[in-house]
């Protein structure tokens, strides 16, 4: 299965959760399935295969991955001594274009994807195109300054002051910057990547 490019919202109705950036997502108001009978019909019961293909696909949905690229996440992470769980997380998070959608600069990671692409973010002064770019603790992203002139971001300083971040990015809304403080990592992660790490290890 390749990055979603169907009905954006059909994955969190099936799942009757939210698993997009969107803040009009339709679960929001309608926490059931999809369909003319959503609201009469129950969710199905998941095989255990069924429940880790599933999980799977919410953690590709969310980060707006393509299987090759998800499934390389989890085979460098299964490389690793320690909770694979942990690892693979960590590599999700650790994209720059979370980071981006993290640091609130944009309101969604297909957006933050486009932003890092078009060469607006540098990171540690030297500019990024690669989304899937691993940042590291200590790294500093910025906007670029010919952009910070756009009318793209008017407002943004304002916007990213009300921003709340994770506690391992921090950021300085005025001069438009972010730096990495720890590993990131994801405390409440919508999905179980234990489940998914169960799907590959079959």
């Amino acid at each position: 299965m390749g990055r979603l490019i169907g009905p954006k919202h059909k994955l969190c109705r099936l799942f009757g959760e939210k698993l997009c950036d969107s803040v009009k997502c339709p679960v929001i108001r309608r926490n059931y399935p999809a369909g003319q009978h959503g609201t009469n019909r129950k969710r199905a019961k998941h095989s255990s295969y069924g429940k880790q293909l599933l999980e799977k696909q919410k953690a590709k949905r969310i980060y707006g991955l393509m299987e090759r690229q998800f499934s390389n996440y989890v085979a460098e992470a299964s490389r690793k001594t320690g909770d694979t769980s942990v690892f693979l997380l960590n590599y999700l998070e650790s994209r720059l274009d979370n980071v981006v959608y993290r640091w609130g600069v944009v309101s969604s990671r297909a957006a933050a994807r486009q932003l890092v692409s078009h060469g607006h973010i540098l990171v540690n002064g030297k500019k990024v195109t690669i989304p899937s770019y691993r940042v590291k603790v200590g790294d500093a992203m910025s906007l670029k300054e010919t952009s910070q002139k756009s009318k793209l971001f008017e407002g943004l300083s304002e916007k990213l002051a009300k921003k709340e971040l994770p506690p391992w990015l921090a950021a300085d809304a005025t001069k438009l910057t972010a730096k990495i403080l720890n590993a990131p990592a994801l405390d409440r992660p919508n999905f179980d990547s234990k489940l998914i790490i169960g799907f590959y290890s079959r």
